[in-house]
């Protein structure tokens, strides 16, 4: 019983209180402040996590041009690469460390980020939000394994059909650079349906109105393959064009599906007119005595005001 005394005493909680509107102005920012602290701090522990495994990390992004016979060294029998600068090494390692630590840390940072915004959604906005990111993960995924795919294949086309025509060394930066835009533009590329979705399900345009573009996302898919794609031959920007439009026309049948489901039930209005009145049936009801008004109970007086803080208490830690 005194468990559950306490928790009635307990008063509503942070994400009450941000949802009802009673939480100041002032106590969202200290909210803002605590969450972005937390976040900082899982990015700097992925960070350290990052820099441990920095070394594993880089020999996957190695791995498609260590392939090449160009990268071995006739001697020794290792992949080589070029470095220009003395620092190339440890700045490399460092931002492979700070993308690992980004990933390591995505979870609580994006928690944080969603545990401060969701009290300002309704509930089937949140439901939806959950379906999406559910969702996006699995498509930024396949994104990254398919640039991944992508990038054993260009570069040996980009290798041989240079300038010098010969396979050559690659500096390290600029290579792990290269890999490193192919995957995130893959990744983002492939939430391109997720968007469609997004705008089928809120209502604002209809599976038929997404398939009437199909010309034109072709054509734009294209483009933007061959503009934004770093990979200069026809392999990746064909595969990254080739997704997208397919993604596409995956979405456009997941929003056929949610049109009809929205549609179930309104057939009887198929047949008629916009303009046409409907029929109203006429609903006579007896108007009776009303019922006897209640004596007005006396208004208590007002409060005593309480005297004024002094000015030294009148601010806060954030003020």
């Amino acid at each position: 019983m005194a468990s559950l005394s306490l928790r009635r005493n307990k008063g509503p909680s942070k994400f009450e209180q941000a949802s009802d509107g009673s939480m100041t102005l002032i106590e969202h920012v200290r909210e803002l402040r605590n969450r972005l602290f937390i976040a900082s701090i899982a990015v700097v522990l992925g960070l350290i996590v990052g820099f441990i495994i920095s070394q594993w990390v880089f020999g996957i992004l190695k791995a498609p041009y260590c392939a090449l016979p160009s990268s071995i060294n006739d001697t020794t029998g290792s992949c080589e690469f070029i470095t220009l600068a003395v620092t190339d090494q440890l700045m490399l390692r460092l931002k492979i460390s700070l993308w690992v630590g980004l990933l390591v840390g995505a979870p609580v940072w994006l928690f944080q980020l969603w545990a401060f915004v969701a009290p300002g959604l309704h509930r089937h906005e949140r439901k939806w939000a959950y379906v999406f990111v559910a969702i996006a993960v699995p498509l930024f995924s396949a994104g990254v394994v398919l640039a991944y795919f992508v990038i054993g294949h260009s570069l040996a086309f980009i290798m041989d059909a240079g300038v010098l025509g010969a396979p050559t060394k690659l500096e390290v930066t600029s290579y792990v650079g290269f890999v490193m835009n192919m995957l995130m533009l893959f990744g983002i590329a492939f939430e391109f349906p997720l968007l469609l979705l997004m705008l089928n399900f809120t209502g604002v345009v209809s599976a038929k109105r997404l398939l009437s573009w199909w010309r034109a996302v072709v054509f734009l898919s294209f483009a933007f393959a061959a503009i934004a794609t770093p990979d200069p031959g026809p392999f990746g920007m064909s595969l990254l064009a080739a997704c997208i439009v397919a993604l596409y026309f995956v979405a456009v049948g997941i929003s056929f599906l949610n049109d009809r489901r929205k549609g179930v039930g309104k057939e009887i209005y198929a047949g008629l007119d916009d303009d046409a009145i409907s029929t109203l049936e006429e609903e006579r009801v007896p108007v009776g005595a009303s019922d006897p008004i209640e004596t007005p109970t006396p208004v208590d007086g007002p409060t005593p005001v309480e005297r004024p803080a002094s000015l030294e208490r009148r601010f806060d830690d954030m003020t």
